[in-house]
């Protein structure tokens, strides 16, 4: 596609203002913003088409875009879709979605109708309150040829990165990217808990974290996870490690998590003294 496409936005929540505001950034025109029919999603798309100067439409019902990328929760997809097909002319017209655990075949039924398509997630966070720039934002793609054609192109004009990603790996792929950010809010919240203990705050807590948590990562992007691995473990320190899981007996569910990162770093990491370690953490 030479020109181009204008491009639909399905679902204006979290993930759909995000990749309209940069669409537009880039200098592409989003022609319409498509919600449910519902006052609530209906309110969200006529904001948002404002913002990027766009018409605002329940159900597409004046859909004539050329590409439409359906931002709607993965249950929704195939619903989304059919409903859209439906009296639509699809020759020619390209459809996405940014579903990073279901693979194309979800929008058959605009390929049936002679639209191609394909899956396009970008591995990142979408939260209410915060719009994060896709710039430097790895994409996964998998589809028909001529709509990731398409995606590549609009993938670059972002500033992001596109790469491949067959359909039969796409759920792994989706668990790699729970592990980077979901549960790792998971291990940040449970941290908070067992700060609790020593008569921190939850605020409190979250706060003081936030020196060590930025130097972990920038020491995990510049020297590996094995440079950045650090204390009792990597010195083999079973006495601590004992006293530390003997501590977390008043707080089970973050004894839970603390013997199953610190199997995975006996694993996968560096560790002094491993025989005695595993001891410990066999006898927890």
């Amino acid at each position: 596609m030479a020109v181009r496409p204008r491009i639909a936005i399905v679902g204006p929540g979290r993930l759909g203002r995000a990749l309209a505001l940069e669409l537009r950034r880039a200098g592409y025109c989003v022609s319409e913003i498509i919600s449910r029919d519902t006052s609530a999603s209906r309110q969200k798309a006529r904001a948002l088409a404002k913002q990027v100067k766009a018409k605002a439409s329940a159900g597409g019902e004046r859909f004539d875009g050329d590409l439409v990328w359906f931002c709607v929760p993965d249950r929704e997809i195939a619903r989304a879709s059919r409903q859209l097909a439906e009296g639509l002319d699809w020759k020619g017209k390209t459809a996405l979605h940014s579903s990073g655990a279901l693979a194309s075949d979800e929008l058959r039924g605009l390929r049936q109708r002679g639209a191609t398509v394909a899956s396009v997630h970008p591995l990142m966070t979408f939260v209410g309150g915060s719009v994060p720039s896709l710039e430097g934002v790895p994409f996964a793609l998998e589809g028909d040829a001529a709509a990731l054609r398409v995606a590549r192109r609009i993938v670059r004009d972002l500033g992001a990165e596109a790469f491949s990603i067959s359909r039969n790996r796409k759920l792994a792929y989706h668990a790699w990217g729970a592990f980077a950010s979901p549960l790792l809010i998971g291990l940040l919240v449970t941290a908070e808990k067992v700060a609790r203990a020593t008569g921190l705050s939850t605020s409190e807590a979250r706060r003081r974290m936030l020196p060590i948590l930025r130097q972990t990562l920038a020491n995990y992007a510049q020297l590996g996870p094995a440079g950045a691995f650090s204390g009792p473990i990597v010195r083999g320190d079973a006495s601590i490690v004992q006293q530390h899981l003997m501590e977390l007996k008043k707080i089970p569910e973050a004894k839970e998590v603390y013997v199953a990162l610190a199997r995975a770093g006996l694993r996968y990491l560096p560790a002094r003294n491993r025989k005695e370690l595993e001891e410990v953490l066999g006898r927890m």
